[in-house]
C-alpha cells in the first residue's frame, strides 16, 4: 500500500473497488489488525487500532474472502456462537438470529451443517456472521463471490437495509455491485487509491454511461428480442453480458433523455 489515506462515515456503505491484486484484501487485513502498516495510523469508532484492538473487535464484523465456517455446526448454532461471542443477552439474540436467517434466506437451511451448504449458502451465512451480535463496524471482502445472479441481489437489499447505524466498508470487482450499494466508492489499482467519491460524481467525471441489467426468469428465454427493443429506444447501446440468465447493456451518456421511454 503506498499513502492511503481515507475517512469513512457511518451510516454509509463504503465500496473498495478494483480488480484482483488492487491492494483491496491487504486494506482490509490492516484495517481489521490482521496487518500492521510499516507507517500512519488507523481509527476507527474513535478507538486507535494500534493500541485499542480489543475495543474495536468488540464492535467489529468480518466476512473473510475465503469462508471459515465450522463444518460441523449448522446455521443457527452458528449465528448463536458468534452472538454470544459480541455479549448479547439470550433473549435479543433469539430474536437477532431469527432475522439475520430471514434476512440473508436460508431458513430453509437452518439445521443445515455448515458442510453441507453449496458454496453461494455459506456465503450468505458468512455475511450474516459479519452483522452477527451488533456489530456497528462491518467489513465484507467480496462478500457475494460464488452467488449467483438472484442471491447477490438478496445480499444488496440487505446490506441497504443493515447500513443504518454502521459503516460497512465493501470489496468487490464488480462494477455493478459497486454502483447499487456504494454511498462512497474509492477505486484502487497497485496498492494506491485512484479516485474516490459518490457514484454520481465518479460518472460525471470518468464515466462513458449507464448499464442496464435484465435478469431472465426462464435462463431458455431468447436475448435477441430483448435487445431489439431497447436498441429501438437507444440506437447506440452497446451488449456488455449476454448469458442464460441475464443481459447487461450499456447506455451512453448523451442518450439519457432517452431512457424514459424504455419503461414506457
Amino acid at each position: 500500500m503506498k499513502d492511503l489515506s481515507l475517512k469513512i462515515y457511518n451510516d454509509q456503505i463504503f465500496v473498495l473497488l478494483g480488480h484482483n491484486g488492487a491492494g483491496k484484501t491487504t486494506t482490509i487485513s490492516m484495517l481489521t489488525g490482521l496487518l500492521e502498516p510499516s507507517s500512519g495510523s488507523i481509527e476507527a469508532l474513535g478507538f486507535n487500532l494500534k493500541t485499542d484492538m480489543e475495543e474495536v473487535r468488540k464492535k467489529m464484523g468480518i466476512c473473510p474472502q475465503h469462508d471459515t465456517l465450522y463444518e460441523d455446526l449448522t446455521v443457527e448454532e452458528h449465528l448463536y456462537l458468534f452472538g454470544t461471542f459480541k455479549g448479547l443477552d439470550s433473549a435479543i439474540l433469539d430474536e437477532e438470529v431469527k432475522k439475520l436467517i430471514k434476512d440473508v434466506n436460508l431458513q430453509e437451511k437452518t439445521e443445515y451443517l455448515s458442510k453441507d451448504l453449496s458454496g453461494g449458502q455459506k456465503r450468505r451465512l458468512s455475511v450474516a456472521l459479519a452483522f452477527a451480535g451488533g456489530s456497528k463496524l462491518i467489513y465484507l471482502d467480496e462478500p457475494t463471490s460464488g452467488m449467483d445472479t438472484s442471491a447477490r441481489r438478496y445480499i444488496w437489499d440487505m446490506m441497504k437495509n443493515y447500513k443504518n447505524d454502521r459503516i460497512i466498508i465493501l470489496t468487490t470487482h464488480f462494477m455493478d455491485e459497486a454502483d447499487f450499494l456504494g454511498d462512497r466508492i474509492c477505486i484502487m489499482n497497485d496498492g494506491k487509491l485512484v479516485c474516490a467519491g459518490s457514484t454520481i460524481f465518479l460518472k460525471n467525471k470518468f464515466g462513458v454511461g449507464y448499464n442496464i441489467t435484465i435478469a431472465k426468469n426462464d435462463s431458455q428465454a431468447k436475448s435477441q428480442p430483448i435487445i431489439d427493443l431497447i436498441c429501438k429506444h437507444v440506437p447506440t447501446c452497446k451488449v456488455t453480458t449476454d448469458v442464460s440468465s441475464e443481459i447487461a447493456l450499456q447506455l451512453p451518456m448523451e442518450e439519457v433523455v432517452k431512457f424514459p421511454k424504455l419503461f414506457d
